[in-house]
């Protein structure tokens, strides 16, 4: 924004100031409004992820329980060898959403597909449970993955947002405001110059009808 020494201190320029200042104070409310709402998402997307690693924390202490159990059951030579066979899962597939103008990304995939559940019908229970806790320990962990990347983004985003709006409120409009006063006091000053300037010319108008006025008794009297 220029200086209020480059601003014409002209009406039209007074009324655009203006428009300015009211266009600058609705982005501004619209930026905390924002705001308000990313803080919101922030903290409900934390207690997500506070759920999502208890839960996470649980399944985990419930497959490592499975797989002693299926070393005590099955022998540690035939878990390994189990595990070496299980198919793979499907892949990841990131693809970005939007959450109030922040780009997150959505993590899909990683699920079971047609051969391991046909695999898990041909192994023993204890095996069977130790890899479906894992199954589900994979997938927590892509939620708690996605969340968490979600957090850090809204994060940066609340902080983007709070800098705009820093200097919306305490920079731009303030200068806005300057300039205002500076058009005001300008025109003021040239209104008084103007009145001045009439009032001199009155004056001397004035003055030459006297003096004309005087000139012509005295040429009558002559």
């Amino acid at each position: 924004m220029p200086s209020v020494i480059n601003i014409r201190p002209t009406r039209l320029e007074y009324i655009r100031t203006k428009r300015r200042i009211i266009v600058a104070k609705k982005g501004l409310k619209l930026l905390k409004l924002k705001r308000q709402a990313l803080i919101l998402e922030f903290f409900n997307t934390s207690k997500t992820i506070a759920s999502l690693r208890s839960g996470l924390q649980a399944e985990l202490i419930k497959g490592y329980q499975a797989i002693r159990m299926a070393e005590m059951l099955a022998g540690s030579m035939r878990l390994e060898n189990e595990a070496m066979k299980i198919p793979q899962l499907s892949k990841l597939q990131i693809t970005p959403k939007n959450v109030m103008g922040v780009r997150i990304p959505k993590i899909e995939g990683g699920k079971s597909n047609q051969a391991l559940t046909e695999h898990l019908l041909e192994l023993t229970p204890s095996i069977n449970e130790a890899i479906k806790a894992f199954h589900n320990v994979h997938k927590m962990v892509i939620d708690v993955a996605e969340k968490e990347t979600t957090l850090r983004k809204l994060l940066l985003e609340i902080e983007k947002t709070k800098r705009k709006s820093n200097a919306i409120e305490n920079v731009f409009i303030p200068r806005l405001l300057a300039a205002i006063k500076f058009i005001i006091f300008r025109l003021d000053e040239m209104e008084r110059d103007t009145f001045m300037m009439l009032k001199t010319v009155k004056r001397k108008m004035g003055e030459r009808e006297q003096e004309a006025l005087l000139k012509k008794e005295k040429e009558i009297l002559a």
